[in-house]
């Protein structure tokens, strides 16, 4: 029996979404953690927070990242120094998981799942915000860069609740591409990006709007993003200028792909649809039969 789009996507979505096993990963480190930062340095927060912590990780994909703030005496005025204090705490703790510093977290590699990879954001506590407490991290040049999670979340959270739940499934959408194509676009901008699109629409309909996105993504060049929360000043796209041009080069090929998917739905031939969508996300999108 075939498919229609909207039941691909509601099939993909079940897909790409965290396992029950994964879930159970996410936690199970991290009273460990927790305990070794207290122990070694006192602990003034620790939550979780990006993809996990905002539901919109992609299965087999999203590594848990810990916001840790720790107080202001036990960090050194260069972070990079305070990014090794966390390091070496922590390898002592799992001398045998490969901790490593990878800016702006400590990782720690646990376990099969890449869900079991947790991240640690060490993080100081600045001020308080319009009731979001802002941080700041580390920004890869040995200085410190304001973030707020909290404010963030709560924004995608806002503009998920105006279109009925249907803005964090469509950032998985776009994300499962970056991840099934290993597009070097941060996950964090595309969260904004695909928020800040949705916040200015009326409806959403799933492959309609990742062609949309797609499109605007390539058109616009991955234009740095004003922080829609006046947090970060600019969200910028990618690490380097030579991972924005690669980005840049699948995310032409992306948007002709979507292009060409839509196409075929006007034209009502679904089974060349899904065979487009399934090139987008490198065979990982549903088959057109059931």
């Amino acid at each position: 029996m075939p498919r229609s789009i909207e039941q691909g996507f509601s099939d993909f979505l079940v897909n790409i979404k965290a396992t029950a096993a994964e879930t159970s990963a996410t936690v199970s480190h991290r009273a460990s953690i927790k305990a070794c930062l207290e122990n070694n340095f006192g602990l003034k927060r620790f939550t979780r927070i990006g993809s996990f912590g905002n539901g919109t990780n992609i299965s087999a994909y999203s590594d848990v990242d810990y916001l840790a703030c720790l107080p202001t005496a036990s960090l050194k005025q260069s972070s990079d120094s305070s990014l090794r204090l966390v390091k070496d705490a922590l390898v002592t703790r799992f001398p045998n998981t490969g901790v490593v510093v990878r800016c702006p977290t400590v990782v720690c590699p646990f376990g099969e799942y890449k869900s079991q990879h947790t991240e640690i954001v060490v993080a100081d506590y600045v001020k308080e915000d319009s009731g979001y407490k802002v941080y700041e991290i580390a920004d890869g040049s040995g200085g410190w860069m304001k973030i707020c999670p909290d404010a963030h979340n709560a924004y995608v959270d806002a503009v998920d609740k105006k279109h009925g739940g249907q803005v964090k499934p469509l950032i998985r959408f776009i994300k499962a591409w970056k991840c099934y194509r290993d597009v070097p676009i941060k996950s964090f901008y595309l969260e904004m990006r695909v928020a800040k699109y949705a916040d200015g629409e009326s409806c959403i309909v799933y492959d309609i709007d990742v062609k949309r996105i797609l499109t605007m993504l390539r058109d616009n060049g991955l234009a740095a993003l004003q922080d829609p929360m006046g947090i970060d000043g600019y969200i910028y796209p990618c690490k380097t200028e030579a991972f924005k041009q690669d980005a840049l080069s699948k995310l032409n090929t992306a948007a002709t792909r979507a292009e060409k998917a839509r196409e075929a739905t006007n034209a009502n031939d679904i089974k060349t649809a899904f065979d487009w969508w399934k090139l987008l996300y490198n065979d990982q999108f549903p088959n057109y039969y059931l």
